[in-house]
């Protein structure tokens, strides 16, 4: 199913389509908090904090579309929490729904020893039923839960760590 996959370390000229992937998740105020789009120079700092070895960003094509992304980031950004790093799951719209998010956090939780990492967070609104079945599906649980601590359209959401600890 999904050999015709292949993930890798997202480049500088992947960025556009990384920002376009994740702007169109905006509008349904499921998956981020961000309000209004972004563009390539407000997450150029983001983009550069990312390492192959330590906090890598993937990207997922098929047949060279960029299909999706992962992001591995530090968490709270201090040296006792290096082992522990928070991910992203973003899928372009016409891949969701096809597992795709399923083959890319198996691939971060295969890919931690050699990360490093021992703990993986994923913060997750609590209305995104979606991307919890997926980490649930995948071992993570409730840590977590931040009661009405977004404010999207004047609705207030509820956020969710969820854990999992790989080492």
């Amino acid at each position: 199913m999904y050999q015709d996959y292949q993930i890798r370390d997202a480049k500088l000229d992947d960025l556009p389509a990384i920002i376009e992937i994740y702007n169109s998740t905006i509008a349904s105020r499921m998956v981020t908090a961000d309000t209004e789009p972004v563009s390539v120079k407000d997450r150029l700092q983001w983009f550069h904090e990312h390492s192959p070895t330590f906090r890598p960003l993937w990207v997922v094509e098929e047949h060279g579309t960029i299909c999706g992304w992962l992001s591995f980031q530090s968490f709270y950004g201090r040296p006792a929490y290096q082992a522990t790093a928070e991910i992203s799951i973003y899928i372009h719209p016409d891949y969701r729904g096809k597992r795709l998010g399923k083959y890319l956090l198996q691939k971060a939780i295969d890919d931690c020893p050699k990360l490093h990492i021992k703990t993986l967070l994923g913060f997750i609104f609590a209305h995104n039923e979606p991307s919890l079945k997926l980490f649930y599906s995948h071992g993570f649980e409730k840590w977590a839960h931040l009661p009405k601590v977004a404010e999207l359209d004047r609705v207030e959401r509820d956020l969710l760590i969820l854990g999992k600890r790989i080492g």
